[in-house]
């Protein structure tokens, strides 16, 4: 299972896309600053909105995809599925 993944600073914030094997271990990588990078600098914390892929192909395909979009198509995708944007990171422990 893979997952593309959407992580904020806070809502309407910085936005980062990213495909992963583990999403909770990933996510927590990006959480505690462990990961060297756009994440750490910009303080994106909060996974608000993620999807499961059967195949990596598939999952770095949408990944591809999603980064490429214009940034309100982005805010809308994870509004739709998210509208508080909630934290999902504490749905995975």
């Amino acid at each position: 299972m893979y997952d593309v993944y959407i992580m904020a600073s806070w809502r309407n914030g910085t936005l980062y896309i990213g495909v992963t094997g583990d999403l909770a271990r990933r996510v927590y990588q990006h959480r505690t600053g462990e990961v060297e990078g756009f994440t750490k600098r910009h303080a994106v914390k909060m996974l608000v909105h993620a999807e499961p892929f059967d195949r990596v192909e598939a999952a770095i395909q949408r990944e591809k995809t999603l980064k490429h979009w214009p940034r309100r198509w982005k805010i809308a995708l994870i509004e739709r599925e998210n509208p508080e944007w909630r934290d999902l990171y504490e749905d995975l422990a």
